[in-house]
């Protein structure tokens, strides 16, 4: 199941997706999650909005992460995180691209969600936004998102770090086809856990227009909804290099902090073996186009 990713070796085509607050889940946060990113020998995506600082994370274990970044209308706070990420010894930076605005997120704004401060931006910014209408994040996104997020800011990114860029947020042939003019490492096809936008298409059937119109010139990653290996098979089969993971690992921190992370990833490494195994695919070379049928294929064939 070992592959590459960007050139780093890891143990299964799996990644830990970049999701904040992780102490609201547990007390360690985002370091629990990454040392069970470590043990379990995958890359880890670190959140902006993460609840434990980069260098708490970077010195809690040894391991390849990837940083996750917003585009905030001070572009200097912005520029001193993924040059503090990239001193710490990160190895990429992953670029949210589809929250220029934060998304109507109903249940916080009925639950007037009140997020912790978050320790990245102490002496930067403060993040004690309050609303009388809604949650202090869509606050404090209103604030401090740049709305005006554009293709130009890529370049912008390059300029200010030697780190590859992968864009996270790509739903359609036109954008993946953009996202590779202008210069990124790879794409990620995400709808942002189906948050951001009522009725986005599902990830899982966009995935395809989005690898066959880039052609191989950059990997592809997936990230939405995956939640058993046989998913993970799915994905890899319609052309994904790897799958981000987000939920479960939330899921499993909040259960059983580190260690119940490291079953997450356990569970769903020892799931895409068994079906694999059972494709009669020994590595995920193996696995190919011919392995799935859509939905699509299936009507036809009717």
């Amino acid at each position: 199941m070992s592959t590459a990713i960007l050139g780093y070796k890891t143990s299964a085509p799996i990644m830990i997706a970049p999701t904040a607050m992780h102490k609201l889940a547990h007390p360690e946060g985002e370091v629990a999650t990454a040392r069970a990113a470590a043990a379990s020998d995958v890359i880890m995506g670190l959140s902006y909005m993460s609840t434990c600082t980069v260098e708490e994370v970077t010195s809690s274990c040894n391991a390849v992460r990837f940083f996750q970044i917003y585009v905030y209308k001070r572009r200097d706070i912005t520029a001193f995180m993924v040059q503090r990420a990239e001193r710490n010894g990160f190895k990429a930076i992953i670029l949210t691209a589809d929250t220029p605005r934060l998304g109507r997120r109903e249940a916080d704004i009925k639950n007037k969600m009140v997020a912790p401060q978050l320790k990245n931006f102490e002496g930067l910014i403060s993040t004690e936004y309050v609303s009388d209408d809604g949650s202090n994040i869509e606050a404090f996104a209103a604030v401090t998102f740049d709305a005006s997020l554009c293709w130009k800011d890529i370049a912008w990114l390059k300029s200010i770090t030697n780190l590859p860029i992968l864009i996270k947020g790509v739903l359609t042939s036109e954008d993946a086809i953009k996202a590779v003019e202008v210069g990124v490492a790879g794409i990620i096809v995400s709808n942002h856990g189906a948050r951001q936008l009522d009725y986005a298409p599902a990830t899982i059937s966009v995935l395809e227009e989005v690898v066959h119109a880039i052609q191989d010139k950059v990997p592809v990653f997936f990230d939405g909804g995956v939640r058993r290996g046989t998913d993970i098979f799915k994905v890899l089969a319609l052309g994904a290099k790897a799958v981000l993971i987000g939920r479960a690992v939330v899921y499993g921190l909040a259960a059983k902090g580190e260690h119940g992370v490291k079953q997450v990833i356990e569970m769903l490494k020892n799931e895409l073996e068994l079906t694999m195994t059972l494709s009669g695919c020994c590595t995920i070379n193996d696995i190919t186009r011919s392995h799935v049928k859509t939905d699509k294929e299936i009507c036809c064939r009717m």
